[in-house]
């Protein structure tokens, strides 16, 4: 047997440096224990820490340390070992945790699979030796801490964040063996009070700033609502406040107010697309300083860094880029799609950040934006983190969703405004109209009546019929997810200038321009829609109140390309029959009965389409989870999509320049985010196919002849081969 056993080595042949194996799980047993502290768990933790190596223990995996190639499988040995500590229940927490700490949750499986088959049938060398090393105490007496109303529900949870809490400390224990300068960059992030410092100065500037008219006066009156209401103890809130309220920067002032008063630790902001998250990130950033907020989305590589106009020093952008691992700054500002779909995954890269979660706060803006189809699994688990991790959870939107016929009865919610429909009333600055049927060449015709007039519609392909027909009559805007980030906000801040100056301005968008732009139109014509939509599109009328209402026009496209399709439809329907029965359809009462009515059409399984909560709950009882099909099943957007570089500008051309030359990639993923447009896999081969893209630094695809393939009012030119267009979700 080995003199002495060790975790990890250097290139040092007589060992002198290389971290002792007990050293390892000592270290990453009081790291776990630490994190579990928060809910509770530190005693199956630090078990869980000291026994997830214990395969390390033979001389197989020293000689492997020494560099002869040998396979040795060291997470199982600790999985079979945890029975001897624990009781039943203990047992199959840890054996859950400690085989998947690499690879990832396994589905529990059977005799034939899984990890049934691992724990039975894993051929192991002998790695008795921990036992002359490592003293571990018997913990089968201990109770688990938790409350317990779906035992399904609860225990799959408890293992995903005690499984956090391993493979983050298993990864910072060795960061800090393998790369000391590498891990001192971590932590050391501006204290809670002096954070709160820099958002009340900035607040104080926004207040001096704005002019004193009822508009902002009442969005005084939602900041101060927000503050006072922080007081509560950790909950589930609404937070209802019409589009124009301010509710970003309220909700902010809530969450900042919450944590000190309720000792909690962490402010997660989720958001439903990318074009939303970079304009509050950028805000957030510029309040607290870029070394606090974190810009998370799947555009993130972890070899690139963030979105942002300033030049970041090295040391930071790697700070920024280890705190995407887990998650552990005080400020995270991510999308609905890495938020749940974390929640939900199986391996340990999407796991790993869970246990920061807890003692946080967590707001959800737009709430209503998540997919209905994997509703209630989501609700479920917010109400977990709210009854066993100590988090609130801020439901924030103008057209507020009923959650609350779809929580569990064991979770309350709490509306942080007084009097919302009073709110509505003061806000409401819109007439809404139905005009019914209309043809594209009818439509250009009223458009073009208009001086200054947005029309949102659901496809690209619409807005691209559209506004060619309006164009023919004079100039107009084109926007949509075909155009790269930089030369959208270049056309977005022309708008702004000319609805400032008063010229004409007339626009023509899907529908990313309803969330997140800050645009005022006197007039905005919204094909028909779901009733949030529609609410969304009219925060884009009037929204600074200069007028005393404005006009939202809703129709219907008599074209066969806008007539909505699948999902769209339906939410398009229940939005028309809302219309056809409210006088005014989009007071909060309309909006709460046009969601009873989606969910009531949606049915049980329609808000769970992938059976989530059934997989969970048929394995309950016996705690043989299915995590590795539910993480595959977890996915908010099915389609996978491409990036293609679209080199519209000078500066552009000089990093892929810079690229060809030296071949280093260096910052390009941060300096070239702006120049991406996301495209479906079949058209990407199209583009391959055709000989229209180059592989720069292989991993880079550029798109070539630009004039030919990229219009400077429409963006990318669609080359689809199936016909499919529909509003891709960019995430």
């Amino acid at each position: 047997m080995p003199e002495r056993y060790y975790a990890h080595s250097t290139l040092n042949p007589d060992k002198s440096d290389w971290q002792s194996l007990k050293t390892h799980l000592a270290g990453v047993a009081e790291l776990a224990s630490g994190f579990a502290t928060d809910f509770n768990g530190e005693k199956l933790a630090y078990h869980a820490g000291l026994l997830h190596d214990l395969g390390k223990y033979t001389q197989e995996f020293q000689k492997r340390l020494e560099g002869q190639k040998i396979m040795v499988d060291h997470s199982t040995a600790g999985a079979r070992e945890a029975s001897q500590y624990c009781n039943p229940l203990q047992a199959r927490i840890l054996q859950f945790i400690i085989a998947g700490h690499h690879t990832g949750l396994l589905n529990y499986g059977s005799a034939a699979s899984g990890l049934e088959r691992r724990l039975n049938t894993a051929k192991l060398f002998d790695y008795s030796g921990y036992k002359k090393e490592l003293n571990i105490e018997n913990i089968s007496d201990e109770m688990l801490n938790l409350k317990i109303f779906d035992f399904g529900f609860s225990f799959s949870f408890y293992i995903r964040m005690l499984y956090s809490c391993l493979v983050d400390a298993d990864f910072l224990d060795t960061e800090s063996f393998v790369n000391l300068e590498k891990s001192g960059l971590r932590g050391k992030y501006d204290s809670l009070d002096k954070l709160s410092l820099k958002f009340y100065s900035y607040m104080e500037k926004i207040k001096a700033d704005s002019e004193s008219n009822y508009i902002n006066n009442h969005r005084d009156g939602i900041y101060n609502q927000c503050r006072n209401m922080a007081d509560s103890d950790p909950g589930l809130f609404t937070l209802t406040v019409p589009t124009g309220g301010g509710k970003t920067l309220s909700s902010m002032a809530f969450a900042l107010e919450h944590l000190k008063r309720n000792d909690l630790k962490r402010i997660f902001y989720i958001i439903p697309y990318t074009s939303i998250i970079e304009q509050n990130a950028s805000i957030f950033r510029e309040i607290f300083g870029a070394e606090n907020v974190l810009e998370h989305h799947s555009n993130f590589d972890p070899d690139k860094q963030m979105t942002e106009k300033s030049e970041y020093s090295r040391s930071l952008e790697e700070k920024l880029r280890l705190s995407s691992e887990n998650w552990d700054i005080p400020i995270t500002v991510t999308t609905n799609v890495q938020f749940f779909e974390s929640l939900f995954a199986n391996k340990s890269s999407r796991c790993r950040k869970l246990h920061n979660l807890t003692h946080s706060v967590i707001i959800l803006d737009e709430a209503q934006m998540i997919p209905t189809g994997f509703l209630r699994p989501s609700v479920m688990a917010l109400s977990e983190l709210v009854l066993n991790y100590g988090s609130s959870i801020v439901i924030c939107t103008a057209t507020q969703p009923k959650l609350t016929e779809i929580l569990p009865d064991y979770i309350k919610s709490f509306e942080i405004m007084d009097f919302p429909d009073t709110l509505y009333n003061v806000f409401k600055r819109v007439r809404l109209s139905d005009i019914g049927e209309i043809s594209d060449s009818e439509l250009s015709e009223r458009l073009f009546e208009h001086k200054q007039v947005l029309c949102i519609v659901n496809t690209r392909k619409h807005a691209v019929s559209l506004y060619e027909q309006l164009s023919q009559k004079g100039k107009c805007f084109h926007l949509s997810a075909r155009m790269c980030p930089v030369h959208r906000r270049k056309i977005i801040q022309e708008i702004k200038e000319k609805l400032k100056k008063g010229e004409i301005c007339r626009v023509i968008s899907t529908q990313l321009i309803e969330a997140g732009v800050d645009i005022d139109f006197p007039t905005v014509y919204r094909v028909m829609a779901g009733m949030d939509s529609i609410c969304q599109a009219a925060g884009r009328c009037n929204r600074e109140g200069k007028r005393k209402f404005g006009d939202v026009f809703v129709f219907r496209s008599s074209e066969e390309y806008g007539k909505a399709i699948g999902w769209l439809s339906r939410t398009a329907e229940i939005g028309e029959m809302v219309i056809g029965q409210k006088d005014d359809p989009m007071t909060l009462d309309s909006i709460e009965d046009y969601f009873k009515e989606l969910y009531f059409h949606s049915g049980n399984e329609g808000l769970d389409t992938e059976k989530i909560l059934e997989m969970i709950e048929e394995n309950g009882k016996s705690m043989k989870y299915p995590y590795e099909d539910i993480g595959q099943k977890f996915r908010l957007i099915k389609d996978s999509t491409k990036d293609i570089v679209i080199p519209c500008d000078d500066k552009s051309k000089a990093i892929i320049e810079r690229i060809r030359r030296t071949g280093f990639i260096g910052n390009a993923f941060r300096e070239l985010q702006g120049y991406v447009v996301n495209v479906y896999q079949d058209e990407f081969e199209i583009y391959e196919k055709l000989g229209l893209l180059e592989c720069v630094g292989e991993r880079f695809h550029l798109l070539l002849d630009i004039g030919s393939n990229y219009s400077n009012k429409t963006g990318l030119l669609n080359r689809k081969i199936n016909g499919r267009d529909s509003l891709l979700l960019i995430h």
